[in-house]
């Protein structure tokens, strides 16, 4: 398996991709459509139209990884954004991403330390 540490960032295509794609269709998107290098040891998430349906590519350091995910029911909460391809996130984003949350409707909550 594949693990994200703590400088693996996480790219998500803003727009809908054919779900058709492998290896080296999604390894083509990332490189020409995102600008970004597909061996970096970055995480890249596609989604289809519908947003019922969700493929990562990663670099594992010997080979690629190309995983899918399909709800039966529901839709992904896609984040939005003007101008651009990609938007980064959190790995606490991509969980919430994956299992259905609405990352929108969630806040982050500032955590202190007493001083000593």
């Amino acid at each position: 398996m594949f693990g994200l540490g703590l400088a693996t960032k996480i790219y998500v295509a803003v727009e809908a991709v054919d779900m058709r794609k492998g290896f080296e269709g999604l390894y083509g998107l990332v490189r020409d459509q995102l600008g970004a290098d597909p061996l970096s040891g970055h995480l890249f998430l596609f989604s289809n139209r519908t947003r019922t349906r969700l493929k990562a590519l990663v670099w594992d350091g010997s080979g690629l990884w190309v995983c899918a995910k399909r709800l039966e029911k529901g839709r992904f909460r896609w984040p939005k954004v003007e101008g651009g391809h990609s938007v980064t996130m959190r790995s606490e984003e991509l969980a919430m991403l994956v299992n259905g949350l609405d990352v929108k409707q969630t806040r982050q909550r500032n955590w202190y330390r007493k001083s000593a």
